[in-house]
């Protein structure tokens, strides 16, 4: 058992922080902006929470953090009240957030400098592997602290991946959520394809389960699709700010992303016609919205 911080509890951050609770038996503290989200984490599953990253980092054995973005990354580590204020020397900061692989070298650097160590260790899964504890977790840093840390990361997910140095976890990330975003609009461009052309829905489906193109992400995303209803289980404007990130980052790695570049306009159309908080499924909307003769 460890003593844990845990800054975060979005839709990934909540169950996470439980599971170390729970099947972790770790002493967990939690903080979140938004105080009566990590009230609510505390009825649920004991623990304690703190009124400041740094208030909550402090004392622990090591702090675990998964926010938005960049910004709301910096804002809680760096600071007079921020997390690297508290953590010990010595002690180990894991960032689970999406974020860019600029920050996570920022952040290991700073680290390095307060005594403690940093790894980012973003996720590959959704809201459901995160309730499940089936998360796959891809971390980055010094490969002896991951490897220490691998029965902790085992509480919430099934499977550590090193990915090498500090910042690969987050390039790691970027390219399976690229992957990600190609899969569902390809999937749904096909079917908006096929659907314009007079095809039934459920033939073209069973058609596509029953070859090599069957993916468990279909199965999963299709009955979506029929409904035309979208709860998030990824929401749509992550998945464009993530494709954001790959396209920024293969500028500067000389990477011919050209599929990214026009993922990333879709979906920040889907996200600009208010579907942002929608399903990364959603797309389907936005091709269909795209048909002039609908």
């Amino acid at each position: 058992m460890a003593k844990v911080a845990f800054l975060g509890l979005g839709v990934m951050g909540f169950p996470m922080a439980g599971h170390l609770k729970n099947k972790g038996g770790h002493e967990v503290t939690v903080y979140n902006r938004t105080a009566a989200k990590a009230e609510a984490w505390v009825k649920q599953y004991g623990g304690k929470s703190a009124s400041t990253p740094k208030a909550a980092a402090e004392g622990q054995d090591f702090v675990m953090c998964c926010v938005g973005n960049d910004n709301d990354l910096r804002e809680v580590t760096l600071g007079a009240n921020g997390a690297f204020a508290g953590v010990g020397k010595g002690k180990v900061f894991v960032d689970h957030t999406t974020a860019s692989a600029e920050v996570a070298r920022e952040l290991y650097a700073a680290a390095r400098q307060g005594g403690f160590d940093f790894i980012d260790a973003p996720v590959s899964g959704t809201k459901k592997p995160a309730e499940d504890g089936s998360l796959v977790i891809l971390a980055a840093g010094p490969q002896d602290q991951v490897k220490a840390l691998e029965p902790v990361f085992l509480a919430m997910g099934k499977k550590v991946v090193y990915c090498g140095a500090a910042g690969q976890g987050s390039m790691m990330k970027m390219f399976i959520n690229l992957l990600l975003g190609i899969m569902m609009e390809g999937f749904a461009e096909a079917l908006n394809f096929g659907r314009l052309g007079g095809l039934d829905l459920d033939a073209m489906l069973e058609t596509a389960f029953s070859g090599a193109m069957n993916s468990p992400m279909f199965q999963v995303k299709a009955p979506l699709i029929k409904e035309n209803r979208y709860p998030a289980a990824f929401p749509l404007k992550h998945l464009a700010k993530d494709c954001k990130f790959v396209v920024d980052t293969a500028f500067e790695l000389g990477a011919p992303v050209p599929v990214g570049q026009v993922l990333l306009q879709l979906y920040r159309l889907g996200w600009a016609q208010g579907w942002g908080d929608e399903d990364i499924s959603a797309i389907a909307k936005v091709l269909e919205h795209l048909n002039p003769k609908a």
